[in-house]
This record gives structure tokens, sequence and C-alpha cells, in this order.
């Protein structure tokens, strides 16, 4: 069997623009960015000197692919998309502001009939059925309930106010 060659990729060429090379050299001299964003800097500096890919990836201890995807990231589309992160897509929120003050209120009145005190998941199914949000995990409910600083499984004896005859 015979090894296969590995096609070598043609090195990459570019040279900044001034006000692009001063933006670099100021983030570089600056000291308070990222290490991400340092290293994307450098090695638009290190291309812009002239070096070659693999001795960038020498001198910053990455790979030549890092190199190569910077340094094709700021031909085709600019400093800023070259240095930082691009916007990642997630998901919607699934509790706006009036759905989780909604599951607050819930969890401050008292609990179903038949259960001593709230839990997650109780929370979670409670929300489903009044049909205050069409749909909700327990996840959500404990993060929700995490933020705002809410343990009602830990409250044994809640006294709540008895109605007025």
């Amino acid at each position: 069997m015979k090894p296969t060659a590995r096609k070598q990729a043609a090195p990459i060429k570019l040279k900044l623009k001034a006000e692009d090379r001063r933006q670099v050299r100021a983030l570089l001299s600056h000291g308070l960015i990222s290490a991400r964003i340092f290293k994307r800097a450098r090695v638009l500096q290190l291309l812009d000197e002239g070096r070659h890919s693999s001795e960038v990836c020498l001198a910053l201890g990455t790979t030549r692919d890092l190199v190569r995807r910077i340094g094709l990231r700021y031909l085709e589309e600019g400093l800023a998309q070259a240095l930082f992160e691009r916007e990642r897509p997630g998901s919607a929120r699934l509790l706006d502001a009036r759905h989780e003050t909604q599951l607050v209120s819930l969890v401050c009145s008292p609990p179903p009939v038949g259960h001593a005190r709230w839990t997650v998941r109780l929370v979670a199914q409670e929300a489903k059925t009044r049909g205050l949000v069409k749909t909700v995990g327990r996840e959500t409910v404990r993060l929700l309930l995490k933020h705002h600083d809410i343990k009602p499984w830990r409250e044994k004896k809640v006294l709540h106010p008895a109605p007025h005859p």
C-alpha cells in the first residue's frame, strides 16, 4: 500500500490595512483582552509581517488550521470578524418576564391540595395545567427559582394567612 501524500495548503499572504494594523497594535498593547482575542490579533500581526503560517503556528503554539481560518476570515470578512467570536444561534427564551412573574407568584401561593409544599416538578406541572405557559421543563423552573432565590421545597412549615371570615 502506498502512503498518500498530504496536500499542502497554499500559504496565506495578507497585508493589514493601515487602520487595521493600528487597531491590532492597540489591542495587543492594551493588556486587558481575552486570550483568544490576543492570540487572533497576534496571528494577524505575524501574518502581516510576512511570516509563513507554519512559523506562526510554532511561535504561538497553535495549529495551521487555526492560523489559516483567522487569515481567511480577515481576507473575506474583515478585522472584526477575524478577531471576535461570531454570535452563536440559540433557542429563544421559553419564559418572558410576565411568565416568570406568574410562576414566582404561583410558588408563593399555597401548594395544591394533597401536597405539603411546592417542588420543582409540581411547579412545572401546575404551570402547564393552569395554562400559565404552554410548555416548561423542570430545569427551566429550577433555574428561575434559583435566580429569584426561592426554595419552596425547603420550607416545611410555612404559615399562610388564613382568609378572613
